[in-house]
């Protein structure tokens, strides 16, 4: 099998998948030389030294390390340290071989030409594969003030949680509006925490922030109306991507390709207080990203099927007419990353040929 398609398979075993189109092909290429490709095809998503991954490719130690710090260097490898010592892994393709390249800010004839090569694949095959069938891997979390004090019953809920729970914070560019500069809302307002943060800032991706500029960057995009997402696990957040629904991948699984999986909404939806409202169509112009309100007869009315729980119209209302109240039906969050993961790769099909990436 030729080198970049067995990549891609093995990408294709992950949750985020990696479908089969004449633009991945591209896009591995540019990002992969030949040699990377073919030592990254002996890597896992679990983190191996420099050795054993050398051993498996069949060349040395001193090749495959070259190799190794050049493609983390690019931001489409992971590295940890352990004890004293390089360990390396794959990245999924979202959020990672997509994401961590555009970090910088992009801005050279490759990253317009990946920019391309991702709209491309995003429309023509990763973005239907992407969304859950039906488990989503990522969630809308609703605007912190949004949120009543009667309401705030689950801590993964609350998004302030996911900034005074963090050991490390790096703040970073969003990569969906670098590559696709659809408009001109803020980019550097995507908070990653934990071990994948600590690499992005070692790389020159991001840069270390404290718990108290990671709650400005959350106020800041709230302002800007932005949609906080994160992955769909009760246990902890390992980011907070905030979203526009013209750029990000995530949301435009929706307002674009219409997938009705693409992402699981919080428990929340907007309700109009219609003897308060004053029909100035803030929430329904400038705030809902689904255009899931409209104004009837000088008053907003929600469409709550289409409505994503985000809590920006809630904070946009000068007349505070809108609230956010429980959906009868709540949304399913699995209870850890783990249990996510595995209920997104039975119901895609992909178990097998994770579990074999993960053991070779």
């Amino acid at each position: 099998m030729e080198i970049y398609e067995q990549l891609r398979e093995i990408l294709n075993a992950h949750p985020a998948t990696a479908p089969k189109a004449k633009s991945i092909d591209e896009i591995l290429r540019t990002l992969f030389t030949p040699e990377e490709a073919a030592l990254a095809v002996n890597m896992s998503y679990k983190t191996k030294s420099v050795s054993s991954i050398a051993k498996a490719a069949g060349v040395a130690d001193s090749k495959a390390k070259k190799n190794l710090e050049s493609m983390a260097d690019k931001g489409i490898i992971y590295s940890k340290n352990k004890e004293g010592e390089k360990f390396y892994g794959l990245l999924p393709l979202i959020p990672g071989v997509f994401e961590f390249p555009f970090m910088k800010g992009g801005g050279t004839p490759m990253h317009k030409r990946l920019g391309q090569l991702w709209e491309e694949y995003h429309h023509d095959a990763l973005g239907v594969s992407f969304a859950g069938q039906p488990t989503p891997l990522m969630r809308v979390v609703a605007v912190e003030k949004a949120i009543t004090a009667q309401d705030r019953v689950h801590p993964y809920e609350e998004v302030k949680n996911f900034i005074s729970d963090a050991n490390y914070i790096a703040l970073t560019k969003c990569a969906c509006r670098v590559s696709l500069a659809g408009c001109d809302k803020p980019k550097e307002v995507c908070l990653i925490f934990g071990e994948i943060a600590e690499f992005l800032v070692e790389r020159g991706f991001a840069r270390k922030i404290s718990k108290e500029e990671g709650m400005k960057v959350l106020n800041q995009a709230e302002e800007a109306g932005l949609v906080h997402t994160s992955n769909n696990s009760a246990d902890r957040a390992n980011m907070i991507c905030n979203c526009c629904p013209c750029c990000c991948t995530v949301l435009r699984g929706r307002t674009q390709l219409k997938h009705p999986h693409a992402f699981e909404p919080s428990r929340f939806e907007a309700h109009v207080e219609s003897d308060e409202c004053t029909g100035c169509a803030i929430c329904a112009d400038e705030r809902c990203p689904m255009k899931a309100i409209e104004i009837k007869d000088d008053v907003a009315v929600v469409n709550t099927l289409e409505c994503i729980g985000c809590g920006l119209c809630v904070t946009g209302c000068p007349a505070e007419a809108i609230k956010l109240m429980e959906r009868k039906q709540l949304p399913s969050v699995p209870a850890s990353i783990k249990e996510m993961a595995a209920q997104v790769l039975q119901e895609k099909g992909r178990l097998d040929a994770f579990l074999k990436v993960m053991q070779s």
